[in-house]
């Protein structure tokens, strides 16, 4: 994998070179944002990133629903590195399978999504591909999530976007942690569909 930026083998922080240890240690390599993005900013910036992280902990989402959110935005983006990670998150933390990441494409109709997933779902498609949500998209998202919740799912896709932009404007893609569906599988929601009715 070529990148914009070529990584950096040995940064000058101490904190991020122990960063680059244990990430190699869990993951056999440095993750390539680490040693292209992060590597070249202040440690500050690379702390943020930590701290975003650390902010899902704090959701009432449960934790499944939160990663599909973040797949989705991230699948509609094409951040091929922030699919690879939820993949890898989801088999080694959450337990989840890939089939309900694999059949996000289809999730208005597969029987693994939940009524509210869907309305999620649909609300995060809709906020990422439009930047603007209808009313009706709104409205079925409140039947299913209080306020808090719903705040938590805008800041779901915010700061999915965040992570995405910046390994897209640097051309990082997959790590190669997990096996990413082919090219051709991977399908826009068709929340298009639901629009154009």
């Amino acid at each position: 994998m070529s990148t914009y930026l070529a990584p950096v083998e040995r940064p000058d922080s101490l904190v991020l070179r122990l960063a680059f240890f244990f990430a190699r240690r869990r993951f056999g390599k440095v993750l390539t944002p680490l040693a292209v993005f992060s590597a070249r900013l202040p440690l500050a910036f690379t702390t943020f990133y930590g701290k975003v992280s650390k902010l899902d902990r704090k959701l009432h989402l449960p934790a499944k629903t939160a990663l599909l959110i973040r797949e989705q935005v991230a699948s509609l983006n094409m951040c091929l590195f922030c699919m690879d990670a939820s993949r890898w998150f989801a088999t080694n933390r959450l337990g989840e399978e890939t089939a309900r990441l694999d059949a996000l494409a289809h999730y208005e109709t597969s029987p693994l999504y939940t009524d509210a997933e869907r309305a999620a779902l649909d609300y995060a498609t809709e906020l990422t591909r439009e930047h603007s949500v209808r009313p009706e998209t709104f409205e079925r998202l409140a039947r299913y999530y209080d306020e808090r919740e719903i705040c938590e799912i805008v800041w779901l896709v915010a700061s999915e976007h965040l992570y995405n932009m910046s390994n897209i404007g640097l051309d990082i893609g997959s790590d190669g942690l997990c096996e990413l569906p082919p090219a051709g599988a991977i399908e826009i929601g068709s929340i298009e569909n639901q629009a154009a009715t």
